[in-house]
């Protein structure tokens, strides 16, 4: 074999390892983002397909399906997760919920107390969660949504429901009272 033959075949595994190494790091580089910033890879379930950052730090984050995780309670990532990301915190958030009890509330922000204390933190406007960093080491299992399991968008499914069938018992108690006269 000639010297020529072992560079070119050199040359064609150098580009394929490239070539892999590239379409392999694709999904790693939002969990490289996220460390970066100090955050703990663990806030993006496994699947990302797509990551996007700009120079300012709003990025858009695209998987396959919306999903949940488990945690110490579920967490629902829409296909499409949105922010900006700063060094411990995440604000102006998008596309993640947080369930508490039976509802359903949007993350707004993240914030990292100091490492040292293990708690971070989400804002879900009306209270702020207070979860175990260890949580979020690593990416969760995320398991895809049923169109007939989404969650309620800030309780207002909910509240239309409620308002509905008390509408409904208050015509039933009016009705009731008309008959009786």
């Amino acid at each position: 074999m000639s010297c020529g033959h072992h560079t070119r075949r050199f040359l064609v595994l150098f580009i394929l390892f490239v070539v892999v190494a590239v379409a392999a790091s694709g999904d790693g580089s939002a969990y490289e983002v996220l460390r970066s910033h100090g955050l703990p890879i663990g806030l993006l379930p496994k699947g990302v397909r797509e990551f996007y950052v700009d120079g300012e730090g709003r990025f858009e984050a695209r998987l396959d399906a919306p999903c949940t995780a488990k945690f110490e309670s579920e967490v629902r990532y829409n296909a499409s997760v949105a922010g900006t990301i700063s060094p411990g915190q995440i604000d102006g958030l998008s596309g993640i919920a947080a369930q508490d009890l039976f509802l359903w509330f949007p993350v707004r922000a993240i914030r990292l107390d100091d490492q040292a204390s293990g708690i971070i933190h989400f804002d879900v406007g009306v209270v702020d969660k207070r979860f175990p960093l260890s949580l979020f080491e690593y990416p969760p299992d995320c398991t895809p949504v049923s169109s007939s399991s989404r969650p309620l968008r800030e309780g207002s499914r909910l509240a239309s429901l409620v308002a509905e069938s008390q509408s409904g018992e208050l015509r039933y108690q009016l009705d009731a009272r008309d008959a009786a006269i």
